[in-house]
């Protein structure tokens, strides 16, 4: 046989073997798990009926998706604001530890959570909360749909479309992907049936004043009651896109191969939840589903898991290389029902809010208690934000002739230095225990592992925190850590505030 001949079936069957193998890694792609980041914007995590949510039909379909998986009962975001906790989603740092301390980008040397799984061959999509959620200038999604193409956020068809031709082009290009779907809802302004948002449409189902469950931490008072059922309108469109979503993902094969997450950024958009630090600003209603991995149907209330932790989980679930200098650690353990140590505590923060305005708070939980420090309060500093409505309205008239709730208002205007809260007794942090000498021993054990934790993440905060009792030394800390305090705007007349337009 000439050499010529001899080579020919193994020049051919080595061909024929690349080919295959060529023809195979995009299959191969595609077994790698898949991950689907879906957040509401400012949800009340008990406004789900698996967190005893009322009224009981309000989220069918997420509640129909926690029987499927399973639910965190302590769950938090890291910084109960949309821009700062979504920041800290992306880059699985502390705010202190990317620089996005508010509404402004992390640092360029920080790694995000996009760039790593684009470099990992992963097709990255965003819908809705776009800029929000892209906290540095070279993070660049490979499709991207923002509110305005999206009802402003609050169109469930919308989402079902854009959502079906970012994985019909996952798979035309045969590589798996993360993809995060933020809607708008239940976000100000809520969903007035009389006067839509452009582009929204009507929920499901509506509601009326008089099923409206009131929060512990909220006066019940007509005005309160009336706006909340609006809200409620909100929360059940929200209920209504994630159905749509989660339709998308099934009629598209990759439901079984996909590792699912919903959250809220952080809390309702009333006084006491978000922009603070309380249990209820940075509760999240979380539910996981991992078909294969996750047992369906299951509870998780005993670890402490937070929004830190979720970069280094979806790298761990997906085998992604991880960057390093990510703060939160892997919950995947967690996941397949294994046990997991140092998992007693979560912390949280605000630095500046909407406007630039800073409103420092450094906050510790654990299972029982919460403590918060909140530097800026000074006894002359007047805080406000842009979620305070109708709702804040009512209670300011009733403080004329309620003594209650007029001190509720003076602590949210002015605060103190610092807050304890019984959290089992007491969710709604109505009673502040901080002064009492019973749970002295409880108070400095959460103040030290907060010292530690400000520590070991080099946060300015803990300077302040060391010598809080010389408010010379911490205002000069924050004016070394937040520049100079913005210019007061002017004290409205409390019974006629402004009505926020829905800017977070």
């Amino acid at each position: 046989m000439s050499r010529t001949n001899w080579c020919q079936p193994l020049i051919s069957s080595l061909l024929f073997g690349a080919f295959l193998l060529s023809n195979a890694i995009p299959s191969l792609a595609i077994e790698q798990p898949n991950i689907l980041l879906f957040t509401a914007d400012d949800l009340h995590a008990e406004s789900l009926g698996v967190f005893g949510g009322r009224p009981l039909d309000l989220t069918p379909n997420l509640d129909r998706f926690a029987t499927q998986g399973v639910l965190f009962n302590r769950a938090h975001v890291n910084a109960a604001i949309c821009a700062p906790c979504r920041a800290i989603l992306a880059t699985g740092r502390y705010s202190h530890r990317s620089g996005a301390m508010g509404f402004m980008k992390a640092r360029e040397d920080v790694p995000d959570i996009v760039t790593t799984f684009q470099q990992a061959g992963y097709l990255a999509g965003i819908l809705g909360k776009y800029g929000h959620s892209t906290p540095k200038n070279s993070m660049t999604w490979d499709y991207h749909f923002d509110q305005k193409e999206l009802g402003n956020g609050r169109n469930p068809e919308l989402y079902y479309q854009r959502a079906k031709t970012f994985l019909e082009r996952s798979k035309r290009e045969g590589k798996p992907f993360y993809f995060m779907v933020n809607s708008h809802d239940p976000h100000r302004p809520y969903c007035n049936p009389a006067k839509l948002t452009r582009g929204a449409t009507m929920p499901s189902r509506t509601y009326d004043p008089s099923e409206v469950h009131v929060p512990g931490f909220l006066p019940d008072l007509p005005g309160v009651r009336a706006e909340l059922a609006q809200y409620l309108n909100s929360t059940r469109r929200l209920d209504d896109t994630f159905g749509k979503v989660m339709q998308a993902l099934e009629e598209s094969g990759y439901a079984d191969n996909t590792l699912v997450v919903f959250i809220s950024d952080n809390g309702i958009a009333v006084p006491f939840a978000k922009c603070n630090a309380w249990f209820h600003s940075t509760r999240t209603p979380m539910l996981v589903r991992w078909p294969g991995v996750v047992k369906a149907g299951t509870r998780n209330d005993v670890d402490f898991v937070s929004t830190v932790d979720f970069f280094p989980t979806f790298v761990d679930a997906t085998d992604v290389k991880s960057p390093a200098g990510l703060d939160g650690r892997s919950f995947v353990a967690l996941l397949k029902g294994e046990s997991q140590e140092n998992r007693q505590f979560v912390f949280s923060q605000i630095d500046s809010k909407a406007g630039g305005d800073a409103v420092p708070m450094r906050c510790v939980q654990n299972g029982q208690y919460g403590y918060i420090y909140n530097p800026f309060s000074d006894g002359k500093h007047w805080y406000r934000n842009n979620n305070e409505g109708k709702t804040m309205a009512a209670m300011q008239a009733a403080a004329e002739n309620d003594a209650a709730i007029a001190g509720r208002i003076n602590l949210f205007r002015y605060r103190v230095p610092e807050e304890f809260y019984d959290l089992e007794k007491d969710p709604d942090c109505l009673h502040n225990l901080i002064d009492g000498s019973e749970h002295r021993e409880a108070i400095e054990s959460l103040q030290a592992q907060l010292v530690a934790h400000m520590a070991r993440t080099a946060d300015p905060m803990l300077k302040a925190f060391l010598n809080r009792a010389d408010r010379g030394v911490v205002d000069k800390i924050l004016l070394e850590t937040y520049g100079p305090p913005k210019p007061a705007k002017k004290r409205r007349n409390p019974r006629k505030p402004k009505q926020d337009a829905g800017k977070n």
